[in-house]
Parts: structure tokens; sequence; C-alpha cells
């Protein structure tokens, strides 16, 4: 059974790899396929005749099947999930619909987002799906956003929607289509798994006198029902814990919603290793119902007149699961919390039936309902961390003889837990936390058995008290947290491991895993020399690697030398929660093993250039840093920072960079916009040139051209201003004379750039365009071949790791 539904994940799995969903004439095939595997199967199972071979027969014959059936049930939900789809003829057109609110309305700095469901579509011949992401926008929310340090939450508690409300709305709708960057986060697979199939936004200008109207208070329905008691819970502990600043970590204990825990928070949660424990998970879920088992255990037995007609370990199970469930769907029966439930229903079953199964027979069981009603958790870091984490732990702690105490008891299971996902997490974090094992052993107790069940109880009853207690609690467990974050090396970062790398790992953590007195256990960190010591390949001396991230709109660009790295430019902030440098940035340089920013540069002080800036400096050490930003920008206070200006140059490992733009004077001039003060930089090896241009316009271009025409000749440009109508002028393009051009746009940007004419003109020159919303992070190898001279080899992150989900656009 355990090898049948490992294959039977596999299955899923493998097909949550592929670039285009099998068709159906395959999954036909496959599926009549089964049919004599298992006649084949029942054959052995009577047949004598195989007695020496059946035991070996039947579990590779029930292996394929699984394998096969894995393939074909992944495949047909992922049919039946993408065929509600929005067409990309309906993108950004306004539509009229009725439908109802299906989640709790979440705030952010703009307005508020919540989850749609569409009932009826009132505008003729449109196809809207079923489920839908909508943001209701407040104000003039653009105003102030051009530059990231203006850009601030503002959230309040004003809600017009409310969960289980019937609307009426107008809505410009566009598909799911998020950046797509190396060691970065995949958006559409979120999206997809969990069934957002089209997102946008309400029209709130449209004068109509029936558009956006409430149509109905509350539709009854059971979902419904437990988001709209979400919301009051959340209602409540906001009107509590009013003014507080880890309110929103007790939120997302309480109904697990995590959007108000602010960033700082959670990179000391995620470098402490304890943000597993600040969102609901398998853990609470799985100490709630431990609670609330032994609890009505230790009264139930108690009352012989309730123990004579029911057995107490049978009311304890069902109290226990009760409680399970309830909690589930208070956090909103998010993934982690449906794998946990479905693991102790299994538990509970098997408990009232009084048959005895061992902890594999569990795993395999949680396993196979987890992935048959979503068999996109495969693709969840948490589905292999939280099962990996139950398997480690009845590996090492499962076959031990006697009952050790409990001290020695928690130190084993948190010394397995600390090595048995080590490889895990390297490989998907590209980091562990050194003291998690410290932090993890007082704020396990201190989160699961005081914070979250005071939370609940102040959020559920009329008193104020267990919240503020609760939130006290909290305080003191974070001061701790922010203690040791503070320890020199308390995280350890490294490069993406090569996936092979893993199954070394694995075994070494086997071995180092087994019992104490087994010889030569030391061995096993052995397992982990290649993931640590095999490092992603460096350009040689006289080339370079850039690599133009997909950041949205806006612009990030890494050039990597042999032994040094510069950063142009760090992205947008998206919102209070998030920005491009934490999200995109960051992650990876991790990825490629940078440690150490040599130099950084922005360009100049837009948002969509410098929003992810302070994200940056607070997770990398940075060498040196150039800008022409304002002089009341805080960060040129520090030593490291300069102007850049026309003149600047430097070489490393044999590529020269020079900024070719502005000229230091100009920042005597207060007329000169931001635009056009954006730091040139021309970099140069010995197989080809790039020239990053920022965002200026044709007044600049025309300064360039006037002092530095015989330099603008490049083999790659990124096109000035994203494609802006305003730049990109014939005679600058003719002096560069690129072979290749990159727009840095945003998906259906409201700028609608690149704008036509300047495409026409990149056109004309013969140069090969490229789009970060068509191809995703681009990066650029200038290679110096022997056998066929110099050459540029560009390459599209979108192209190259395709997924079936992923957005096709014509282009």
């Amino acid at each position: 059974m355990v090898f049948a539904a490992l294959m039977f994940v596999l299955g899923a799995w493998t097909v949550q790899q592929l670039a285009q969903l099998p068709s159906l004439t395959w999954l036909c095939t496959a599926t009549f396929a089964l049919v004599p595997i298992f006649l084949s199967l029942y054959h052995l199972r009577c047949s004598i005749a195989f007695v020496n071979f059946r035991y070996f027969l039947r579990p590779l014959l029930m292996g394929i099947a699984a394998f096969l059936f894995g393939i074909c049930w992944a495949s047909g939900f992922a049919m039946w999930r993408m065929s509600d789809e929005l067409p990309h003829l309906w993108e950004q057109k306004t539509i009229e619909v009725v439908g109802v609110v299906a989640s709790v309305p979440e705030a952010t700095e703009r307005g508020e987002r919540f989850r749609f469901d569409t009932e009826e579509i009132l505008t003729p011949d449109v196809v809207v799906p079923k489920h839908i992401s909508l943001n209701q926008y407040r104000g003039n929310y653009l105003a102030g956003a051009r530059h990231a340090q203006t850009l601030a939450p503002v959230l309040t508690p004003y809600s017009r929607f409310h969960a289980g409300e019937r609307w009426k709305l107008l809505v410009r709708l566009k598909r799911p289509h998020g950046t797509q960057n190396p060691h970065g986060f995949d958006f559409e697979a979120w999206a997809l798994s969990e069934n957002i199939r089209a997102m946008g936004s309400i029209n709130s200008g449209h004068k109509s006198a029936g558009a956006n109207v409430r149509l109905s208070d509350f539709v009854w329905q059971p979902k419904y029902v437990v988001e709209r008691l979400r919301e009051k819970v959340r209602q409540r502990i906001a009107s509590v814990l009013v003014g507080k600043p880890l309110a929103g970590v007790i939120q997302a204990l309480v109904i697990g919603d995590d959007s108000q825990i602010n960033q700082a928070d959670w990179q000391v949660f995620l470098r402490t290793g304890t943000s597993h424990l600040m969102s609901i998970s398998g853990l609470h879920i799985t100490m709630l119902a431990g609670l609330a088992f032994g609890l009505v255990a230790f009264f139930w037995r108690r009352i012989p007149m309730l123990a004579l007609r029911l057995p107490t370990r049978k009311a304890a199970t069902v109290v226990g699961v009760i409680t399970a469930v309830c909690y589930a769907l208070i956090a909103g029966f998010s993934v982690p919390s449906q794998r946990t439930f479905y693991m102790l229903l299994v538990f509970a079953v098997a408990l009232w039936s009084g048959r005895q199964l061992v902890i594999s027979q569990v795993l395999a069981m949680a396993l196979c309902i987890v992935v048959l009603l979503d068999p996109w958790a495969v693709s969840a870091p948490g589905f292999w961390l939280s099962f990996g984490a139950v398997a480690i732990l009845a590996y090492a702690l499962g076959a031990r003889i006697g009952q050790p105490h409990w001290f020695t008891a928690a130190v084993q299971t948190q010394w397995a837990v600390t090595i048995g996902m080590l490889p895990l997490l390297l490989v998907m974090f590209n980091q562990t936390s050194i003291v998690s094992p410290v932090a993890n052993a007082f704020a396990i107790p201190m989160i699961s058995f005081l914070v979250t069940p005071l939370a609940l109880l102040g959020s559920f009853l009329p008193f104020d008290a267990p919240l503020h207690l609760s939130y006290q609690v909290l305080q003191i467990c974070m001061a701790a947290l922010k203690w040791l974050n503070q320890l020199p090396m308390s995280t350890w970062q490294q490069h993406d491991p090569a996936v092979w790398t893993l199954l070394p790992a694995i075994v070494g953590v086997l071995w180092l895993l087994l019992p104490l007195g087994f010889p030569l256990r030391w061995l096993g960190w052995v397992g982990f020399l290649p993931m640590i010591f095999i490092t992603p390949v460096r350009p040689l001396v006289g080339d370079m690697k850039v690599t133009v991230l997909d950041v949205g709109q806006g612009l990030s660009v890494v050039v990597q030398t042999e032994k040094h790295t510069l950063l142009y430019d760090a992205g947008p902030i998206y919102n209070a929660q998030s920005d491009a440098g934490s999200h995109i940035v960051v992650p990876f340089l991790r990825g490629e093993g940078v440690k150490k920013l040599d130099g950084f540069i922005v360009s100049h002080n837009d948002n969509d250039h410098s929003g992810g800036m302070n994200s940056v400096f607070a997770q990398m050490s940075v060498g040196w840093f150039a800008s022409s930003l304002p002089e009341s920008s805080t960060v040129l206070k520090t030593a490291q920072s300069m102007r850049c200006y026309a003149g600047q140059r430097w070489s490393w490992d044999g590529v020269s960079f020079e900024v070719l733009y502005p000229e230091l004077e100009s920042y005597d001039d207060a007329t000169i916009k931001d635009n056009n003060r954006s730091c040139v930089v021309k970099v140069t090896s010995q197989s080809g040139s790039l020239l990053l241009t920022g965002d200026i316009e044709k007044s600049a271009e025309m300064t360039l051209l006037n002092i530095s025409a015989d330099k603008l000749m490049s083999n790659v440009i990124v096109a000035p201003h994203h494609g802006s109508k305003t730049s990109s002028s014939i005679g600058f393009i003719s002096a560069v004379n690129p072979s290749v051009n990159v727009f840095t746009t945003g998906y259906l940007n409201r700028f609608k750039h690149p704008a036509p004419e300047v495409v026409a003109r990149y056109q004309d020159m013969n140069s090969i365009m490229y789009r970060s919303d068509y191809h995703g992070a681009l990066t650029l190898h200038f290679v110096d071949d022997p056998l066929r001279q110099h050459e540029i080899n560009v390459t599209s992150w979108r192209s190259q790791h395709k997924r079936y989900w992923h957005d096709s656009i014509s282009q």
C-alpha cells in the first residue's frame, strides 16, 4: 500500500513538471491500460502457480497502476479546472457580473481585496470564470506612488464588502499572469492551485445608476457562513488589539490570514525557523485536537454513565476530530490544515474501529487523500515539509525501545526534525536557521499551548482578557526571537543546489538518524557535501552573464563576471508587505550563490526602479552604492554611497564598466526630471556590450548623443523607459545600433508600454526584441567561443521552464 501511494503521488508530481498536458488520446490509452494490470493483479492473488513470484510482481504492477492513475487523475483534474478561464479577448474590458463575496475581504493600502464567485454574467457573449479575485480601490491610490519613499501603507478597518453578500458589479479582469524568474515564486501555479482563474478590479468610477449595488445581505451556503464567521472573528481581534503591532500575528494564528504581518516580522520568523508557527499549520491543529482529546478523556472516564454508553477512547476521538475540523474551517481550510486534518481523520477512524495502523499506512492514506482532492499540493513546499517531518520522526523515533525522559524525548525530536528537514530547506529556500532548535524549543510550547488557545478563547468569548494575555505572551516570545535573530550567523544561506544533490543528502540524513551506538554515523554528513560545495558556474575571465529580471513594470538587472556582481536597479514596491527586492532580487542573488554585491546602482528615484532598494540593503551585503537619488534620501548618508556621473569607470575580471550619464553639473539643475537623471551605464566584455539606460527620455538621449555619441554603440540595450513613446528616438537607436533589445514591462500595464511606434523603430533596425512580460527573466551569456568567435546567447526563463499552467501570449 505504501509503495502504491508513493507511485500515485509520483504520477501526480510528474504531471506538474509538464509543459503541456497529455492529450485525451494518451489519457484514454493509459486508462484502458489499467484494466489488464488489475486483471493480472487479481490472477496473481488467486493463482498458486506464481507463489514464488507474486510477492514481487503484485507490488510492481500495483505501483505501475498507481503511477498511471496518478497521471490520469492529475491531468484530468487540470483539464477540468483550466477549462474555466477568461479569454484574452475580454481582458481589461468592462464586464457586468452578479456574484457572491466568497472570502473575508483583505485590507490593503489601496483598498481591499477579496475572492468572488460569479453567478451570472450580464454582459452579452462574455465568458467569465466561476472563481475570481477582485480589488476595490479607494481614492486616487496612484497619487504619490511614483517615488518609493512616499508609498506608505494606510490600512483602514473600513470594508464596503462583507463575506457572503451578493453584488452586481462592473469589473475589469485579466488572466493570472505573474513574474517568472530563476529561484522565484510561481504566481500562476499558486493561482491555479487556489482556483483563482481571473483577477481584476471593480470599476468604481462608472456613473450608471445600477452599477456596483448590493443585491443581498447574505447568501445562506455553508462556505459563506464559515467566511462570515471568520470575518466577525477578525473584526473582534481588530477591535480588541487596535494599534498593536503584532495584532496581525494573532489574526494569522486564529483565522489563518497572515496578510497583516509586516515584512520585518516575517524576516525574523524566517531567520529563526519559526515561520511555520506564525500561521495556522498542522502543529496547531494537532495540538488543539490532542488537547480536546485529553480533556474529554480525563472527564469522560470519571462519569460511569457516559463511559458505559460510549467508550472513553471513542468519545475523545469524536471531540478531537470535531475540534480539528472546526479549527481548520476557521483557518480557511488551507492546504496545510487539510493535510493535518486528513491525517488525524485516518488516525481517528483507526482508533474508532480498533484497528492497529502503523504510521507508514497512515501517511500513505493521508497522502492519497490530499493528492486526490488537490493534485497541485505536490508542488507546494509545505506538502513535502509536513509529510517529510512526520516521516522523519517515525523513522528516527518509531523503533526506539523504552520510554525516554520527556526532556530527552524533546531533544531527540528537535534533532531529528532539524537534521531531517535540512536537505529540503536548502533545496526549496536556499537557507536554514542555525538558531532554529533553540527558537522552536520555547516558541512551540508558547505559541501552541498559550498564545493560540488564549487567542481562540478571546475571539469567541465576550471577554477581552484572554486576547490581551495572548498578546503579552506573544510579545515575550517575539522579543526572544528578535534577540536570536540578531546573533551573528543565525542563518545559513547558500546557492540553489542541483536537484540531484538531494538524493545523497537524504541518504546522509537516514544514516545520521540511525540509533545511538551505530558505528560511523558521522559519515552521514558526507552526503551533504555535493549540496554545499557544488556551486553554480560563474563566467570566465572576460565573459559576463547578464540577467534581466522579470519584476513586472519596473527594472532590475544583475551583471556577473568571474568574481564580481553588479545590481542595477531593484524593481518596484508592490504593496506594504512585498517588493521586488525581497521577493525577486534577493532570492535570485542567493540562488546564484552571491553572498555580497560588489556594486549596486539605482538609476533614479522612481518606485519601479528603487522600490526594492531597502530590502536589498537589509538582506544583502553591499560593497558600494551609486545613484542619482535626491540628497534627502537616507541611503546617501552611508559611507559607501556616492553620486553616479559621467566619467566613472572601473574594470572587473576583464569586463569594463563606464557611466555615460548624467553629467555631474546636472545635479545643480532643479528643472531636470528624475527620469532624465537616470544613471546610464555601458558594460563591455570581450564578446559584446550592454547599455543600461534607466528611464531617460528624448532630451537626455540628445545630451548623450552630444557628449558620448562614439560610446553608445552596443550589442544589447535595455530599452529606455520601458519602451515609452517619450524615449528611444530614432537618432539614439541609430547610434546604439543594438542587435538585441529588451523591454522591461508589466503584463497589460496601464502605461501601455512598449509604445507601438517605439517597437516599429527597433524593428526597422532589425533588432531582436524581447519583453519581460512575454518571456520572463532573460539571461544573456556574453561568451568568447573560439569556434564561433564572439557570441551572445539569450535564454528566456518562461520558455525554458514552461509549465502547462503558464499563460500563453500571442507574440
